[in-house]
This record gives structure tokens, sequence and C-alpha cells, in this order.
């Protein structure tokens, strides 16, 4: 079992759609510091992407037509089938990704609004025309 907890980035909402607006797990860094609980939570995604094949595996999936991507598809990344097995699941327990299984075939999708909170942690509110 692993010990990385699925992150709540963004606050629970369950009426929440995809189309929805996204609100970051926490204000940007450059405008305020991250208080010990934003900070674990961060630190556990980014860890999560810090490996070169999540890392890799992540992109394949965010930037697969239509949003998901079958396991099928993104497997050739330079590692064995297992190893790919293992990496998807600490990216799904890092709640980076989600997963279905269709058949005989598991379909990976980026968790709504992850991209989005990641960015928000890292905007730099001189872009945003806030300096």
């Amino acid at each position: 079992m692993s010990n990385l907890k699925e992150l709540p980035v963004l606050q629970p909402d369950a009426a929440v759609s995809a189309d929805s607006a996204v609100v970051p797990c926490c204000a940007p860094l450059s405008r305020e510091p991250l208080g010990a609980e934003d900070a674990d939570r961060v630190a556990a995604m980014f860890k999560a992407l810090g490996d070169p094949v999540r890392l890799r595996l992540f992109s394949q999936i965010a930037s697969h037509a239509g949003g998901e991507a079958c396991v099928c598809d993104i497997q050739d990344v330079g590692v064995s089938q297992p190893t790919v097995s293992h990496h998807l699941k600490k990216l799904r327990d890092a709640g980076l990704v989600t997963s279905e299984r269709r058949g005989s075939w598991v379909y990976y999708r980026v968790a709504p609004s992850v991209v989005a909170a990641l960015a928000g942690v890292l905007e730099d509110p001189r872009a945003a025309g806030q300096a």
C-alpha cells in the first residue's frame, strides 16, 4: 500500500463539473507563503511528477486526444509494462489522474482541474496584470 494519500486539490464540491471554473488549492507562491497543510499537498503532487517516467506518462495522458488515454496507447516510455503500471498507480495515488477499466483495458484521464490547480500555485502575478 502506498504512503501517499489522495490529494484534495480543489475544495470538495460534488456539483462542480469539468466545465466549471476551477479554484487552485492554495494562493500562488508569489502572492503569499504556503501554510504547512498546503505545502504537504503541493509537495506530494510535485513529488509524483518528479520522476521522468511519471512526468512523461502524465504528459501523454494530458495531451492525448479526447483528454483520456488507454494504457495501451501510452505504455511506450522506455520501461516494462509492470513498471508503467507502478508509475500510473503513483500518479493515481497522488490524485493527479483517474482511471476507469473498460473490458481488459484501463483508461486514464488527468483529474479534473489538476493542471489548473498546479498552474495556479505557480502563477506569476505580473503575467496576470497584478504587479
